[in-house]
């Protein structure tokens, strides 16, 4: 009796092994999902590349644009449209550096150093200029070089300096920087000039004297005869513009 016990339960043993490994056949198991397609970085160098080509377009001459690696470790979702973009003030040309952004699917940003190298022509002294000295264009040179290497600022044109004035002396064969030119002032201090302000549905205009000197753009204050100091934009034929 005991030896037909133990055969029945081990019959019931093998039935219900025999369904387990059946029912693993039969339903499969549930897929894994796939993973993420991750972004290809020779894409963002081409539109840091892009970027920084489009930002020299208006210089005459050779520009020669070279991305750094992006790092391989940094493992970034695969965007459509990656987006290359810049610090205020940063430097577009020279040792750099350009941000590349993805807003969708996954947001996220890298920066890429970058090196732009700018062959074109440039303005120098062709002779030394002292401080305050009005420049003529007998006075300048064009050379040749990289301005990629340069300070920001370097002066392409001769009509971008010719009649200014040097705040610092210079020596001969110095580059010109824009930020060390000063135009001929349209505003003298003193100088009775008019006021236009404007805003949303008025223009009006009134007589002020001018307290300090401007160059054409330059913020330049006037008070008016009533007194009061006002704070605006010159503009040549003694014209300060107010906006409000």
């Amino acid at each position: 009796m005991m030896l037909s016990f133990l055969k029945a339960i081990t019959m019931k043993i093998a039935f219900f092994t025999a369904l387990l490994l059946a029912s693993q056949c039969c339903f499969a198991q549930p897929a894994a999902a796939p993973a993420p397609a991750l972004q290809d970085p020779a894409v963002l160098k081409r539109v840091a590349e892009d970027y920084l080509r489009a930002q020299n377009a208006a210089l005459a001459g050779e520009v020669t644009v070279t991305a750094g690696p992006v790092n391989q470790r940094m493992s970034l979702a695969s965007c459509p449209a990656p987006q290359a973009f810049q610090q205020p003030g940063a430097r577009t040309s020279g040792k750099t550096t350009v941000g590349v952004r993805c807003t969708a699917p996954l947001a996220w940003t890298v920066y890429i150093q970058a090196q732009v190298s700018v062959v074109t022509d440039y303005v120098a002294t062709a002779v030394p200029l002292v401080q305050g000295q009005t420049i003529e264009q007998s006075q300048l040179v064009l050379l040749k070089g990289d301005i990629g290497t340069m300070p920001n600022g370097i002066v392409t044109d001769m009509a971008q300096a010719v009649g200014r004035t040097s705040t610092v002396s210079l020596a001969s064969g110095t580059p010109l920087r824009l930020d060390a030119l000063r135009g001929k002032p349209v505003v003298q201090q003193g100088q009775l000039v008019r006021v236009v302000s404007s805003g949303n549905g008025f223009r009006v205009s009134a007589e002020a004297r001018a307290i300090g000197n401007a160059s054409d753009g330059q913020v330049v204050q006037v008070r008016t005869p009533a007194g009061a100091i006002l704070s605006g934009v010159a503009r040549a034929g003694g014209l300060v513009e107010v906006v409000f």
